[in-house]
């Protein structure tokens, strides 16, 4: 229904494709939604662009300090509750072996970046399909978090005060930390929740896990954020419960990736097809004719008047 009819030369009617009912007859908010094969330079600018905006608006959040160093001395309490409070037994521990905390804060100051675009760009060559979906999460688990930064500014256990916490950046001198050093006033020091490299790196594993198909490689990807988690606590960056409000971000990230896309990401195909170009429609034959073309007569009739 709907598709034009053209007559041949042979004076049958055949159905031409409508073009507009092919691929460009879905609703704008279907074509959205619908998997697509990412473009490199897009792709390339949007990350750009995003991790920019990251950064800007978590460090234009006020460091509210007083606020910050109330949040964590009442989460160190909540924790001291709950009877998770052992953070600063790791952070010790690990300090004494100077090869295995230097290693530590290297791993905080650089894997947290490295490992997640490696993640996109494996993603992009080997799963186009899931691409985009995937991507979403990340990208919406960011953005949340940058709300948690703003309503509830905390200072990591590194700055409290009457702790025994050790600041193993500056201890250590390490380089490449924000955290600490000459480096920090670059960086927003009472962002500490959520944990944006749990929300990351578990966000890394996952998909790894789900669709990488070597199981070494798998087993890696779990392991990867299991280790960030150590990581965070050994270098006094953050709190246990700084790793919950890194989750929290990341299931609300694949919530809307569900909602978006009608599936789990990893559900989706894992490449998508090529934009097909919409059909030409053919030209009507006998429809028109040059004024000097005399119309043509029927069969068996005279083509002159009697």
């Amino acid at each position: 229904m709907g598709d034009a009819t053209v007559t041949t030369l042979e004076g049958r009617e055949t159905a031409v494709p409508d073009p507009v009912a092919d691929e460009t007859g879905r609703g704008p908010l279907r074509r959205l939604r619908t998997p697509r094969r990412p473009r490199l330079w897009f792709e390339i600018l949007l990350i750009a662009v995003s991790y920019w905006t990251y950064s800007l608006i978590r460090n234009a959040v006020p460091e509210q300090k007083a606020e910050a160093l109330r949040n964590a001395d009442w989460l160190w309490e909540l924790e001291h509750h709950l009877g998770i409070a052992f953070e600063e037994s790791i952070n010790h521990a690990v300090n004494g072996v100077t090869w295995l905390i230097v290693g530590m804060n290297y791993y905080y100051a650089t894997l947290h970046f490295i490992i997640t675009l490696a993640v996109l760009v494996w993603l992009y060559r080997s799963h186009p399909g899931r691409y985009a979906a995937t991507r979403l999460v990340l990208f919406a688990t960011t953005g949340v978090a940058l709300v948690g930064y703003y309503l509830y500014p905390l200072a990591p256990p590194r700055l409290m005060t009457n702790t025994g916490f050790i600041d193993t950046v500056l201890v250590h001198d390490t380089w490449g930390s924000m955290a600490s050093g000459d480096l920090k006033n670059m960086s927003n020091q009472y962002a500490a929740m959520p944990s944006m490299h749990i929300g990351w790196s578990v966000w890394s594993g996952l998909t790894i896990f789900a669709l990488a198909r070597t199981p070494w490689v798998r087993i890696l990807g779990l392991l990867y954020p299991t280790a960030t988690l150590l990581v965070i606590v050994a270098t006094a960056n953050h709190f246990w419960l700084d790793a919950v409000g890194g989750l929290i971000c990341l299931a609300f990230g694949y919530t809307v990736a569900r909602l978006w896309y009608g599936t789990l990401p990893y559900a989706l195909p894992r490449t998508v097809p090529k934009p097909r170009k919409a059909p030409h429609r053919e030209r009507t034959v006998g429809a028109t004719r040059t004024p000097t073309e005399p119309a043509q007569a029927p069969q068996g009739s005279s083509p002159h008047p009697p």
